[in-house]
C-alpha cells in the first residue's frame, strides 16, 4: 500500500501485478537475451515490468511514467549514453532493442551505458515483433492477477473460518501470519502486544512496527518516537504533518495505515475500527500481490471482534435467538426480546434479494434483525413506527404486536405483502380485524378447519382461493399475484367450487370462506 509520505501527484501503480523480467526472458518463443545491466543483486528477478512502451524518439523521457519495458529499434539513437541516462531518470525498468532493420547488433556504446547504470538491456531478435512482446507481458499480467485473486479468495475463507473459532482474535492473527508468510501482532493503545502470531522479525523491525502504530493511532499530545534518528524518512515525514491552522502543534490527522521497510522486511500498521485504539501490525519478507487486500480483510474482522460489547437489549435478543436455535420454544424466549411493540415487515424486489440487499433494506428501516430465504426478506423492528415505502421494494407490514404475538404478526405481514404484489403498490399494511374479533379465535379455527377440509390437503387450491377472494374474483390480477396463467386460476377456482360444494358467485359464501381462510 502507499506510504503515508508518498509525494502527491506521483503516478499510481498499474491495476495489474508487475511481471518479473525473468518470466519474460523464460519465454522461448520470444528469444529475448539479456546483454547488459544485470542488477546489483545479480538476479533479473528483482526487475519488474509494469507496462510496455514502444518509442523511436531520441529522448523518450517525456513519454515514460516509470516501470516500462521500452522497446526501440534505435532509429534516432544518436547518443547512447544520454539515452540510457534519460531512461533511468524516468524510472524505466528495461530496454528492449530490436536488431533489425536499423542495426544488425545491439550497439556496443548502448551496452556499455546500460551496464554502467544497471539498466537491463534486452536483445530482441529480428523474428520477434514488438507486439508479440507486449502481448506476452499482458498475458503474464493476467496470469498473475488470476493467482492474486485466487490467493485473496483462499485467504478470505481462511480468515473467516478463523473468526468463527472459540478464540477468534489469536486465530485470525495466526491465519494472517500464515497467509502473508510473516508476523502479525495486535497492539494496545500503549504499544504493548496483546496477541502475537508467526515468526518474529528482527528487533529493529519490531520497533519500526511500534513507530508505525503511533502514526496510525497517535496518543494525545503527540507520539514522536523517543529516538527520531532511528525512524525512516517515510516515518519522519508522516509524523511531521500537522493539522491545518495549528502551527507547532503535535496534533495531526492520523492515516488509517502506514508502511515502512527494514532491510528486506516489509512492515505495515493498520488502525482498527471500534474506537478502542488498537492497531494491527504485520511484517513479511517480501511483498506478494494481494497482501494488502488480505490484511484489509483481517482489519475488518479484528475490528468487529474487538469492538465494545453490545448493549443489554441487543445481547438479550441474541440470547433469545440462540435458545431458539438450540430447541427452545417461542414462549420460553419472548421475555428476552422485550415487551415490544414489534412490527414485522416482509419485502420482495425484482430478482432474488441476497444477504447484502436484505441487510441494506434492514438498515434503511432501522433494524439489524433481518432474514431472507432468497425470495422474501423478513425484518423485525422494535417500537411502534411508521414504515414508509422503499425504492425498488414491495413491502407488507404487520400491525404492532407484542413478543407473544410475533407469529401472528409474521403471517399478517406475509398476507399484506401478497396484497401489495397483487394490487401493484409499493407497500400494504395489515388491515384491522373488524368483525372477526367478535368470534373467539379457537371457535373460528375449528369452523375454518371444518369448512375448508375438502381443499386443506392442497396448498395450491387454498392459496389460490385466498388470493382470488382478496382480489374480488379478478382472474388476471390473481394470475399476476400467483405468477401463473389465468386459465390455471380458473381451473383451480372451479376445482374449489366442486370440492367445497358451494356457489362461489354467492357473496355470502365468499364472505364466509374469507373469514375461514383467515383462521386456517
Amino acid at each position: 500500500m502507499p506510504d503515508p509520505a508518498a509525494p502527491q501527484g506521483a503516478p499510481s501503480a498499474p491495476p495489474t501485478p508487475p511481471v518479473p523480467l525473468t518470466a519474460l526472458l523464460a519465454r522461448e518463443d520470444l528469444g529475448l537475451r539479456l546483454v547488459a545491466g544485470v542488477p546489483e543483486s545479480g538476479s533479473a528477478d528483482d526487475v519488474r515490468i509494469q507496462w510496455v512502451h514502444t518509442s523511436e524518439m531520441a529522448d523518450p523521457y517525456p513519454y515514460l511514467l516509470g516501470g516500462e519495458l521500452l522497446l526501440t529499434a534505435g532509429v534516432l539513437l544518436k547518443d547512447p549514453e544520454m539515452y540510457a541516462a534519460r531512461v533511468v531518470e524516468a524510472g524505466g525498468a528495461a530496454i528492449g532493442f530490436g536488431v533489425a532493420p536499423v542495426y544488425d547488433t545491439v550497439p556496443d556504446a548502448l551496452v556499455a551505458a546500460c551496464e554502467r547504470r544497471g539498466l537491463p538491456l534486452l536483445e530482441v531478435p529480428p523474428q520477434t515483433p514488438f507486439t508479440a512482446i507486449a502481448r506476452a507481458v499482458w498475458g503474464l499480467m493476467a496470469q498473475a492477477r488470476l493467482r492474486e485473486v485466487r490467493r485473496v479468495s483462499e485467504a478470505q475463507q481462511g480468515l473467516a473460518g478463523a473468526a468463527a473459532r472459540p478464540d477468534p482474535v489469536p486465530a485470525v492473527l495466526q491465519q494472517l501470519a500464515f497467509r502473508l508468510g510473516g508476523w502479525a501482532v495486535l497492539l494496545a493503545p500503549d504499544g504493548s502486544a496483546l496477541h502475537v502470531a508467526g515468526r518474529a522479525p528482527s528487533r529493529e523491525a519490531r520497533e519500526a512496527v511500534g513507530r508505525l502504530a503511533r502514526v496510525v493511532s497517535p496518543e494525545p499530545g503527540g507520539a514522536e518516537p523517543a529516538d527520531e534518528t532511528a525512524a525512516s524518512p517515510a516515518f519522519r515525514a508522516a509524523t511531521a504533518r500537522k493539522e491545518p491552522g495549528t502551527p507547532g502543534s503535535a496534533a495531526r490527522r492520523a492515516p488509517s495505515s502506514a508502511t515502512d521497510t527494514v532491510g528486506e522486511t516489509h512492515l505495515a500498521a493498520y488502525a482498527l475500527g471500534g474506537g478502542e485504539g488498537l492497531v494491527l501490525g504485520v511484517a513479511a519478507e517480501g511483498r506478494e500481490p494481494g497482501g494488502h487486500t488480505v490484511a484489509g480483510v483481517a482489519v475488518v474482522l479484528l475490528s468487529l471482534l474487538t469492538a465494545p460489547h453490545q448493549g443489554a437489549d441487543a445481547s438479550g435478543r441474541t440470547a433469545a435467538l440462540v435458545r431458539l436455535l438450540l430447541g427452545g420454544t417461542p414462549a420460553d424466549v419472548v421475555r428476552d426480546l422485550g415487551p415490544g411493540p414489534w412490527t414485522v415487515v416482509h419485502g420482495t424486489r425484482p430478482g432474488r434479494p441476497d444477504r447484502i440487499a436484505a441487510s441494506a433494506l434492514g438498515a434503511a428501516l432501522g433494524s439489524t434483525l433481518v432474514d431472507t430465504d432468497g425470495e422474501t426478506v423478513r425484518i423485525l423492528l422494535s417500537g411502534d413506527r411508521r414504515i414508509e415505502p422503499q425504492p425498488g421494494w414491495t413491502l407488507g407490514v404487520s400491525a404492532p404486536a407484542t413478543a407473544e404475538e410475533l407469529d401472528t404478526a409474521d403471517t399478517a405481514a406475509a398476507r399484506a405483502l401478497r396484497r401489495a404484489e397483487a394490487t401493484r403498490v409499493p407497500l400494504a399494511r395489515q388491515r384491522d380485524a373488524g368483525l372477526g374479533e367478535l368470534v373467539a379465535p379457537d371457535e373460528a379455527a375449528v369452523h375454518a378447519r371444518t369448512l375448508l377440509a375438502p381443499v386443506a390437503d392442497s396448498p395450491a387450491l387454498t392459496e389460490t382461493l385466498r388470493v382470488w377472494l382478496s382480489l374480488h374474483g379478478s382472474w388476471d390480477r390473481t394470475a399476476v399475484a400467483l405468477g401463473v396463467h389465468r386459465n390455471t386460476v380458473r381451473q383451480r377456482i372451479a376445482r374449489c367450487d366442486t370440492l367445497l360444494g358451494v356457489d362461489l358467485d354467492d357473496a355470502d359464501v365468499r364472505m364466509e370462506l374469507w373469514f375461514a381462510l383467515r383462521y386456517a
